[in-house]
C-alpha cells in the first residue's frame, strides 16, 4: 500500500467514521483514481471502523500540524 498526499486527499471529505467498504463506496461515488481504491482494498480488517483519515494513513498531516522548520522559514 502506497499512499501519497495526492491520493489520500480523496479521503479528506469521506463520511467519518467509516468501514473499509464504506470508504471504497465513497471513492467510487466521487470518482477517485483506481490507486486509491487499490490501497483501500489492501487494508486487511474488513469490519474495523476508522474514525479519521489518520487511522487509514498515520503519516497524514493536517493543517494543524506544526513543522519543525516553520519558525525558521518565517524569519526570512
Amino acid at each position: 500500500m502506497l499512499w501519497t498526499p495526492e491520493l489520500i486527499q480523496f479521503l479528506e471529505d469521506a463520511p467519518w467514521p467509516a468501514t473499509k467498504g464504506e470508504l471504497i463506496d465513497y471513492c467510487d461515488r466521487i470518482g477517485a483514481p483506481p490507486a486509491v481504491v487499490k490501497n483501500l482494498l489492501e487494508i486487511e480488517d474488513e469490519d474495523e471502523i476508522y474514525e479519521s483519515i489518520q487511522e487509514v494513513w498515520p503519516d497524514y498531516s493536517t493543517e494543524d500540524d506544526e513543522f519543525y522548520y516553520d519558525d525558521e522559514l518565517n524569519e526570512y
